[in-house]
């Protein structure tokens, strides 16, 4: 007797998620990522060097407050991309428009490479890393709220939180090669100083024209979400299919769910951007005797370690949830903030590494589970845009300016815990944003039907 099909017995309220197809389409996400975050890495390792290229002639003080300023002038123009690129992404589809932002993120970086400094053509060479970092910051406006969105969309919903969790393993390998490759090119007998100066700083920002090749293969590859997909089959998307209107509809319609993402963002990215963009500088100011090899060592011993631990947080949040986690996360700010910042004063290798672990398990807390709560906030019809907007709103005022405002305070009251306080204020508003949140762990997403993992398990349900 032959047995029935197993599609037949699968309900038409369920969809059916292919597990290769999710995993591929994990690996396309999350290359993106680490492509945006091998920049990242690079830049903050190799500061004291892109100082001395893009600001000779300025004090050490003014130069890395413009340095570090280059950083951060790249989020004021993210909320714009954010605000171009997600509606876009609601309209004509995820896999289109992270494509795009795929190209334009390798391009910016790409081109970095081929700068002349401040000795060649004099102010106008930071300019020209301005304009490098303003197409960098408008293509990342659309990437990181597309590829939760992406990744969210694709995965079944008892797995979206060990699932997710990928897309900031992706983030951590790109910091993590970013840093090392900074570190190789800087290592004692690699090269001169002076060759340092010319080109050696250059190759690392080489390495993303391959890297952003390869992601956006991966991305081609792809069809669209199957929650896209469906939106446009119901044609359920943004009203008359215009930016204009797609952003009121969010603004109007959707605004408590873009206060507490912002307030969620907040609290990942002040701590995050605090550990990978300030911490170098600030243990060269504050803990001389540990070198600058050493501090980048250690920050590479960090990374190597949350990109151990990540996924099984994530995967644990599919047990117990993601507020839970988030609001350990948060309680640890702020009773470890200070801690953390008092253990790197102490000016001893044992004690400044241990303040990086303290700074980088309460990221762990965040960035493992955000990528599966943040999207979980908006209907499909406006998830892209909802996200993209409202994380880069976030990011802009209160992630990439960590750098450069902990530097200014410290600088103009004399108070080198300033780090620590900052911290401190970031757990108390993730953690009133968290308690307003709802809890999505096991859930559909808004506006989607449930999503399981093969045949076998959507007959089950």
């Amino acid at each position: 007797m032959l047995a029935e099909p197993i599609d037949a017995e699968i309900p038409k309220d369920v969809t059916v998620t292919d597990p290769q197809v999710t995993k591929r389409a994990i690996g396309a996400a999350a290359i993106g990522n680490a492509t945006e975050w091998f920049d990242f890495g690079v830049f903050a390792n190799l500061t004291p060097v892109l100082t001395a290229v893009f600001f000779a002639g300025s004090s050490k003080t003014v130069g890395t407050i413009g340095t570090l300023g280059l950083f951060a002038v790249a989020f004021l123009v993210r909320p714009i991309g954010g605000m171009f690129f997600g509606p876009l992404g609601d309209r004509i589809g995820r896999t289109k428009v992270l494509s795009i932002t795929m190209i334009m993120m390798a391009i910016g970086t790409f081109a970095i490479a081929f700068l002349p400094g401040y000795q060649t053509i004099g102010p106008a060479a930071p300019l020209l890393m301005l304009l490098a970092r303003l197409v960098q910051g408008f293509s990342t406006g659309g990437e990181y709220g597309g590829a939760m969105t992406f990744i969210a969309e694709y995965a079944p919903d008892k797995k979206r939180g060990f699932l997710g969790s990928w897309l900031e393993f992706g983030t951590l390998s790109g910091y993590l090669l970013g840093g090392i490759v900074g570190l190789v090119v800087q290592l004692p007998g690699v090269m001169s100083h002076e060759a340092l100066l010319t080109w050696g700083w250059r190759i690392p920002f080489l390495i993303a024209g391959p890297i952003g090749i390869v992601g956006l293969y991966l991305r081609l590859r792809l069809e669209d979400t199957p929650a896209f997909q469906a939106a446009v089959r119901k044609n359920d998307r943004p009203e008359g299919n215009q930016t204009f209107n797609a952003i009121r509809k969010i603004f109007v319609k959707h605004w408590r769910s873009m206060v507490i993402c912002m307030g969620l963002v907040l609290v990942l990215n002040v701590p995050y951007y605090m550990l990978t963009t300030y911490m170098l500088e600030y243990i060269g100011q504050f803990a001389p005797s540990v070198s600058s090899t050493g501090a980048l060592l250690m920050e590479i011993a960090v990374f190597a370690l949350s990109m151990v631990l990540i996924t099984f947080i994530g995967r644990f949040s599919d047990r117990v949830g993601r507020k839970p986690i988030i609001f350990f996360g948060c309680a640890m700010l702020i009773v470890l903030g200070i801690p953390s910042v008092l253990l790197i004063q102490q000016n001893t290798i044992t004690s400044v590494f241990l303040g990086l672990v303290l700074m980088a398990l309460t990221v762990l807390c965040f960035s493992s589970t955000m990528p599966s709560m943040l999207p979980a906030l908006f209907p499909t019809e406006i998830r892209y845009g909802g996200l993209s907007i409202a994380f880069n709103l976030s990011v802009s005022l209160f992630g990439g300016t960590t750098a450069v405002f902990n530097a200014l305070l410290i600088e103009g009251t004399g108070n080198i815990d300033i780090p620590g306080y900052y911290l401190m204020i970031a757990g108390v508003v993730g953690a009133v944003a968290c308690y307003f949140a709802v809890e999505p762990s096991g859930r559909p997403l808004p506006g989607s039907k449930p999503a399981v993992e093969g045949p076998v398990l959507a007959a089950a349900r």
